[in-house]
């Protein structure tokens, strides 16, 4: 668990290097346009559309490790060419490879996790792998950030080789890797290992599940870097300065919160967890209205942004011990690898189609992008709600499997001494 952990945060902090200046790098330094820096976002998102349905099937069949250094290899392919490349097509198809390994990683890892983990320690493991994430994305980027000159492209290869050397040391470290086979939690669905989709869509619960991760990821993360930043600049005038002071405070929360979150977390009900993360975001989006509709001054304006991030990664904090545990807990066994690509694929989707309605809104309609994301973050709290009731009591509080093991064992002490 410790060698993917520090894997977790080596490609975090590879992904730091040149994930904020993707843009600039296309756009600017090679002179591609704009419209070439837009196609290429959208490329990581359709490579990871295209692979990630196949991720899963792979996983279950090869495991995940041989998925996983696949998908690495590939990655820092990607991204040394992407650094290289000087004309269109050759950064488009740079940016798929790119965009399909990093895509790859992320249900692998996360079977990992699952097969390195028990249902009482993984909600711990996946915050871990959270808070890791963060710290590797915020200190690449600030590192990256003292590197880089767009004036010089020799600078941009540096960032983009130092992002594939951390990919190739994850290799490194990953096959030093013995995973041994994970225990299933009590009353997970008995279905075969050798499962399709179909038995997927099959288990409502999961299905549910994959309908609440699309809105948790439209309603926040596909709004990040589109719809709120656009929102923020357009309607509450908010300074390119502050928008980093807003991204920064986001990520603080989530690296100062998550353990003290944890503690909260692992004795209440997963499902309740969620409803109450969509409070939060309701909230969220309350004062970001207050930000742009308000009558404020800017400072205080430019205060309530802020604090809209900050309120976004005390929700994110909850979220991570919270809902990739679930998923886990929810596959048959020798499935995991099929459940993580799936709820991989429903981000994917969230990401690709959240900045595509709400940065348009968000830019033009002030008051009604706020009231829209507003209802589907009330929607949160009443699909969590909703999913409660298709879960055992131990697949939504893990806790309950541990008091249950101590009452048993008490039990059969006290027939032992009649």
């Amino acid at each position: 668990m410790r060698r993917i952990h520090v894997g977790n945060a080596l490609s975090a902090f590879g992904l730091g290097f040149t994930v904020p200046y993707l843009y600039v790098y296309v756009a600017q330094v090679r002179g591609l346009g704009a419209m070439t820096a837009g196609l290429v976002l959208a490329v990581f998102a359709v490579a990871a559309l295209i692979v990630l349905p196949f991720a899963g099937r792979a996983i279950v069949r090869q495991g995940p490790l041989p998925v996983l250094l696949t998908a690495l290899v590939t990655a820092a392919v990607g991204s040394l060419s992407l650094g290289l490349a000087g004309h269109a097509s050759t950064v488009l198809l740079s940016a798929a490879a790119l965009g399909a390994g990093q895509a790859v990683m992320q249900p692998a890892l996360a079977t990992m996790i699952v097969d390195c983990s028990t249902s009482e320690t993984r909600s711990r493991a996946f915050a871990t792998q959270f808070f890791l994430q963060n710290l590797g994305l915020g200190v690449g980027g600030l590192i990256g950030g003292h590197l880089v000159d767009t004036t010089s492209a020799a600078s941009f290869t540096l960032l983009f080789a130092i992002e594939a050397a951390m990919f190739l040391l994850l290799v490194v470290v990953m096959t030093t890797l013995r995973l041994p086979h994970a225990p299933r939690i009590v009353g997970a669905p008995a279905q075969s290992a050798r499962g399709s989709w179909r038995q997927l869509l099959g288990n409502r619960a999961m299905v549910q599940l994959c309908v609440l991760g699309f809105v948790l990821f439209f309603a926040c993360y596909g709004q990040f870097e589109s719809g709120l930043s656009a929102y923020g600049v357009e309607a509450a005038g908010i300074s390119t300065s502050a928008l980093g002071t807003a991204l920064a405070a986001n990520t603080a929360m989530i690296v100062v919160a998550q353990f003290a979150v944890l503690r909260f977390v692992e004795r209440r009900k997963r499902s309740r967890v969620i409803a109450l993360v969509g409070l939060i975001w309701a909230v969220a989006w309350l004062t970001a209205g207050y930000a742009g509709l308000g009558h404020g001054s800017q400072e205080m304006a430019t205060a309530a942004f802020v604090s809209t991030y900050a309120l976004f990664g005390l929700g994110e904090a909850m979220l991570s011990p919270t809902v990739a545990p679930l998923v886990a807990d929810l596959a048959p066994e020798g499935m995991a690898g099929q459940y993580n690509s799936a709820f991989a694929l429903v981000k994917q989707l969230a990401l690709a189609v959240g900045p595509a309605v709400g940065g348009p809104l968000g830019a033009s309609l002030h008051a009604p992008y706020i009231v829209t994301f507003l209802l589907f973050s009330l929607g949160i709290t009443y699909l969590a709600l909703r999913l409660g009731k298709q879960l055992t009591p131990v697949q939504n509080q893990p806790s309950l499997r541990k008091s249950r093991v101590v009452a048993q064992g008490g039990a059969q002490s006290a027939s032992i001494a009649a």
